[in-house]
């Protein structure tokens, strides 16, 4: 139980809850334990009646006392009952409440730690997976908790006061009464750890389910398009049937378990009910203190064979919270912003504008700086002792364009990764507008920096949403002229709901280039001094690629630019090449200048104006395309092929 309170003391803010639910459980039980003192009552008042009656039955005076008696009892059965349950509701509607507040405070903690957790944790998750435990983590441990605020907590007090009435009228009921709970538990702690061992493998099964459903219909095309359904549905299938062997084995063992419960605790009331017939039997209890003590101790039976029910909710929350506290104690990204922290420890009151929201940091000028981006020495590894990225030095001057030129698998977009923060050089510096990335922060750095990526990365909702998702205070003057800059505002205006056209979710509703469109009025709404440009057109047909260029082309005017290009073409116009080697540095020059050096570039040039399909292969492992159009490429690569086929 050390997790479920550690739970509760992460959501102490709940403490009014907490109290108006242990007094509506006092109240309740108050109410409930009531009623089997007016049955007492009522039942000796009947019987004294009768035993009192002659051969005619009762007298009349004797009937009439009697009858007005039981009435005055039947009234307060009716109070008690009613308060019981207008006061067990209210108790509940407080647990109800409180158990939303409460996944509202996790889930939001939870989300913010995992956003403030560094790139190296995602690199090694699948997002349905997250999502999966997310959601299992917290249903499990909201629901014990309603669960039990709403119904077991109440019946434990009426259970304490049951111990003390009958202890009062008869101690060694108590003491059985008293047997039943520390038996029961010390008989579930024996069952506990393998139900919780298979329950974890059973999480891992469906965790790794939830993951590849996730993929599958984020998608969905490629499946389809590779007929590959009836793959998937097997091996999500698979996962499942695992579950339903470990369920197999768990539910076994459990109710195995359980059956002996069962039988001990039906042992220990027929020793308790024979207590109270015999004593009953030998005058020692009058018929309504016996019906009186059943009674109670049928409210004390309840929670006991309950008790199955909550431990078994009660092993989910715990094994839940495993999980979500697991993550929670995570090393946060050392450029996490103050108010990311802060949300990870809120009370799930998150506003917007409040607590640094909404304040995307502040933008470095490149007015007198010596360079707007330098890389200095830097050294990067993702996995120790395999360096990335070996000693790369360059640098860009304001308003320079710059372009990264090598083999897949070079180390540009690590370039790109650590220019934006997502990962911290492991040797040397990174500077932005003079100043060390190491000593911004991170709202600072990313303020500074904008990006276009290979893909345009939308999210569900309207376009005027996706073209301010960098600025959602900018004016629709702002937005429009963004849009218009980026050749998109023409297309955007065929839709009926113009900018308020919902795209779907990462904007499938959108082509290639309308999405890549939108993603370039984004940037430049944002108006960032340094633009990385990561292969931004690469995934485009050749005309998308074309009407994506003239947007590109504004969105670059007076900026210093970073580009990763899939095509040569696209950066003959630089200031400066940088080509990349194995993670190192291998020329920096001009695109003249390159041309001639009879480096990487100048092999580029020559592979680009070759037509052969050897070349041709080259040129795509340097994530490049010639001039030629896609479809005039492939039918120069077939005829490359029949060439060659007849040969042989």
């Amino acid at each position: 139980m050390q997790s479920l309170a550690r739970i509760l003391g992460t959501t102490k803010v709940l403490w009014p809850f907490y109290v108006g639910i242990i007094v509506c459980s006092l109240l309740t039980a108050v109410a409930t334990l009531i009623s089997p003192f007016l049955v007492r009552d009522a039942t000796d008042a009947i019987v004294s009646a009768i035993s009192d009656s002659g051969p005619n039955g009762p007298a009349q005076s004797v009937l009439e006392k009697a009858t007005t008696t039981v009435l005055w009892l039947t009234a307060g059965l009716l109070i008690a009952d009613l308060s019981q349950t207008i006061i067990h509701n209210i108790g509940g509607y407080l647990g109800d409440i409180m158990t939303a507040r409460m996944r509202e405070i996790l889930s939001t903690r939870y989300f913010a730690k995992l956003l403030g957790l560094p790139q190296r944790y995602f690199d090694n998750q699948v997002t349905g997976t997250i999502i999966a435990r997310l959601e299992r983590s917290i249903t499990n441990i909201t629901q014990f908790l309603q669960t039990f605020s709403n119904n077991f907590f109440p019946m434990l007090l009426t259970i304490a006061a049951v111990l003390a009435i009958t202890g009062w009228h008869y101690w060694p009921l108590a003491v059985l009464l008293v047997l039943v709970f520390p038996t029961y538990m010390w008989l579930t702690a024996l069952t506990s750890k393998k139900w919780q061992k298979i329950e974890g493998e059973k999480n891992k099964e469906i965790d790794a389910a939830g993951g590849r459903f996730a993929e599958v219909i984020g998608q969905v095309k490629v499946t389809r398009s590779f007929t590959a359904e009836m793959r998937e549905i097997f091996n999500f299938g698979r996962h499942f049937d695992t579950t339903v062997s470990l369920s197999r084995k768990q539910s076994s063992w459990w109710h195995q378990m359980d059956s002996i419960r069962g039988a001990i605790l039906n042992l220990i009331f027929a020793g308790i009910y024979v207590m109270i017939f015999l004593r009953t039997l030998h005058g020692e209890f009058t018929i309504g203190t016996m019906i009186m003590l059943i009674q109670l101790v049928n409210m004390a039976r309840q929670p006991a064979t309950m008790m199955s029910f909550i431990v078994d909710a009660a092993q989910r929350a715990i094994a839940g919270s495993k999980d979500y506290f697991h993550v929670m104690e995570l090393d946060p990204e050392p450029s996490a912003t103050k108010a990311l922290l802060d949300a990870a420890e809120t009370n799930g009151e998150i506003r917007t504008g409040a607590q640094g929201f909404d304040q995307p940091g502040t933008k470095l000028s490149v007015d007198g700086v010596t360079d707007a981006l330098a890389f200095n020495n830097v050294t990067f590894e993702y996995e120790k002792d395999n360096a990335v990225l070996t000693d790369v030095t360059f640098s860009a001057a304001p308003g320079e364009k710059i372009a990264l030129v090598g083999e897949s698998g070079g180390g540009k977009s690590t370039i790109v990764n650590l220019l934006l923060g997502f990962y911290q050089p492991t040797k040397g510096d990174i500077t932005v507008c003079d100043t060390s990335a190491a000593t911004m922060s991170i709202s600072d750095l990313r303020a500074t920096t904008g990006v276009v990526f290979q893909d345009a990365a939308l999210f569900s909702g309207t376009i005027r949403e996706n073209i301010a998702y960098g600025r959602p205070a900018a004016s629709d003057e702002e937005i429009i002229d963004a849009t218009r800059r980026a050749n998109a505002h023409d297309f955007v205006m065929k839709f009926k709901d113009g900018y308020d056209t919902m795209i779907g979710e990462r904007g499938l509703k959108l082509s290639g280039g309308q999405k890549q469109r939108i993603a370039i009025a984004r940037a430049i709404l944002k108006d960032a001094p340094v633009l990385i440009l990561d292969e931004a057109t690469s995934a485009l047909d050749t005309k998308a690629e074309r009407e994506v260029q003239h947007g590109l082309e504004h969105l670059m005017e007076g900026r210093t630019t970073l580009i990763i290009a899939h095509r040569l073409s696209t950066i003959s116009d630089v200031d400066t090449i940088v080509t990349l080697k194995d993670g190192h540095v291998h020329e920096i020059g001009s695109p003249a200048e390159l041309a001639q050096s009879g480096g990487i570039y100048a092999e580029l040039l020559r592979l680009t104006a070759s037509a052969s399909a050897a070349d041709r292969k080259r040129l795509r492992e340097f994530g490049l395309k010639d001039g030629m159009t896609d479809d005039e490429e492939d039918a120069d690569v077939d005829v490359d092929n029949d060439t060659a086929d007849a040969s042989r």
